[in-house]
């Protein structure tokens, strides 16, 4: 990926967690990244392209996590959720789960978006299933941390931090052993 399409992208990424996913506007991007919107175009033709890219990139970012989870049982399901659910809350996990809201919320505009994302929940769960571990467990475990993402994601209820790490315990300690 060359420096100005990553550049573009982190920029993107700034203008959602600052404004939004109402903010993502070529010129917004264009002007943060400091390049022109012709500039801009050149890496990514139309707003949809850039969520696209956006989408990409999470994909990209969650597809790397998995791939370094070795072959041990259970360790993929454990870099899914070590990927998605961090030990305690972060600053980082937060502005994370802004971007993600915003990204999501963006590529609602154009579904179309969403289906590199489709595509990669569907290798992501054949990895899962296929992790040496029950694959019901391993698919349990995987839709509880989906779940409880989307309720961080939304204010929904997330754990406080005792619970948190109780929970994130309970769910690692599903993924151990094999089947």
């Amino acid at each position: 990926m060359s420096d100005t399409r990553t550049r573009l992208l982190d920029a993107a990424t700034q203008v959602m967690l600052t404004g939004g996913a109402q903010a993502l506007t070529l010129d917004a991007v264009a002007a943060a990244a400091g390049v022109s919107k012709g500039g801009l175009l050149y890496h990514f033709p139309g707003k949809q392209a850039l969520v696209a890219g956006m989408v990409e990139r999470f994909v990209g970012q969650f597809d790397a996590a998995l791939r370094v989870a070795g072959d041990s049982p259970g360790a993929a399901t454990r870099a899914y959720l070590e990927a998605t659910i961090s030990p305690g809350a972060s600053r980082a996990g937060a502005e994370a789960d802004a971007v993600t809201a915003a990204l999501f919320a963006g590529a609602l505009v154009d579904p179309e978006a969403l289906v590199p994302l489709r595509a990669a929940y569907e290798r992501w769960q054949a990895r899962l299933a296929d992790d040496g571990i029950d694959p019901v467990v391993a698919t349990a475990v995987r839709l509880a941390v989906d779940g409880w993402w989307l309720a961080r994601l939304v204010g929904l209820a997330p754990p406080a931090a005792g619970l948190h790490e109780r929970v994130r315990s309970l769910l690692l300690s599903m993924t151990e052993g094999g089947e």
